[in-house]
């Protein structure tokens, strides 16, 4: 069996930081997550996705992100059990959890942290007949490496982050970008959306609201495909591409987790702000996982729920222990294996 102090259910970058607020306090950690790599879907699904809002880097791709993490908890030395999803809990009665994988693995902590994203997840698909037939010949739900498309024609269709985000990228790689969204309002970020506006104007990027892809046609291959103007003219228009990508988000499910006892919430798990635990005590939730008033899903706020939880987590695995917060800017950072991170002189975090 798996022991450790904290077992973090999610390796996506909620839960690698997770790790470096934890080992700042000498708390060990093992992450489990069902994808063969750390970095969630950082790494699975968009490792080349351009990231606007984390402080201190005006860009960073996504993949980029995950690597500078990986590299930030390197000293801390944390266990990973990948490729298996968590699938049961057990409370002991020293207080502590069993968590058992699907492939039989168990990890015993007094601590447990969901930062599982968005669970397992689908892309959602548009409602178009023959949708199947050009699935990986010429359509595609999520961008991994950007330069597939380089030189070529490219349809995305969607109005949030995602679709505006990639839409911007493409228009320096692709031959031609064409962005479609049902409504003339976009609910992504606003930046964006005048960057694509400025991008348009500029002849960069063709922009066709409101208005929705209606059929796709080609033989083996996507050739082109129809789409209609939502107005009263209903005009079509064929648009020869060879690259569709609906960008319409994901069908989100907690899967085996949602079967823990915990309060769920439009599949979320609710938790305190104090602290971001949940209805469990010793179970907390952070991340895109979570929900509460005024939640909003960004990786900027899953590092701060972690570090509020790594701080509750700590009174809870040593209630003996006095721990006062000073600042991580200065002193150096040190790791279970003695090393030390060079800093400036004065420090950090005391323990008594």
């Amino acid at each position: 069996m798996i022991k450790t102090d904290i077992l973090i259910i999610g390796a996506g970058p909620t839960g690698l930081f997770a790790v470096f607020e934890a080992g700042l306090l000498k708390l060990k950690c093992h992450l489990i997550d069902a994808l063969p790599q750390a970095g969630g879907q950082c790494a699975e699904i968009y490792p080349k996705k351009p990231i606007y809002d984390i402080p201190g880097f005006p860009e960073v791709l996504a993949g980029d992100l995950v690597d500078n993490l990986m590299e930030q908890i390197k000293s801390f030395q944390p266990g990973f059990t990948l490729g298996e999803r968590a699938e049961t809990i057990e409370k002991l009665e020293d207080g502590s959890f069993v968590v058992t994988t699907n492939k039989g693995t168990k990890h015993n902590a007094p601590v447990i942290a969901i930062a599982g994203g968005l669970g397992s997840f689908e892309p959602r698909k548009p409602l178009l007949d023959n949708l199947a037939k050009f699935e990986d010949n010429g359509v595609a739900y999520m961008i991994k490496d950007p330069e597939v498309y380089r030189d070529k024609k490219v349809v995305i269709a969607g109005g949030g982050d995602s679709a505006l985000d990639w839409s911007i990228f493409l228009a320096d790689v692709a031959a031609q970008v064409t962005l479609v969204h049902r409504r003339n309002e976009f609910r992504g970020a606003l930046d964006s959306v005048e960057k694509v506006q400025e991008l348009k104007n500029q002849g960069k990027l063709n922009l066709i609201t409101p208005a929705e892809i209606i059929a796709l046609n080609g033989d083996d291959k996507l050739e082109s495909v129809l789409i209609r103007k939502i107005s009263d003219a209903k005009e079509e228009l064929v648009l020869e591409v060879d690259d569709f990508i609906p960008l319409f988000g994901l069908s989100p499910k907690l899967g085996p987790i949602g079967d823990w006892g915990l309060e769920i919430e439009k599949n979320a798990i609710k938790v305190d702000t104090f602290d971001y635990q949940t209805n469990i005590p010793g179970i907390y939730a952070i991340g895109d996982v979570n929900t509460y008033p005024g939640k909003l899903k960004l990786i900027l706020c899953g590092f701060h729920e972690a570090t509020l939880m790594c701080q509750s987590a700590f009174q809870k695995i040593h209630p003996d222990k006095k721990y006062v917060m000073k600042y991580t800017t200065v002193g150096g950072v040190s790791g279970f294996d003695g090393t030390k991170k060079e800093a400036p002189k004065a420090v950090v975090k005391k323990i008594e």
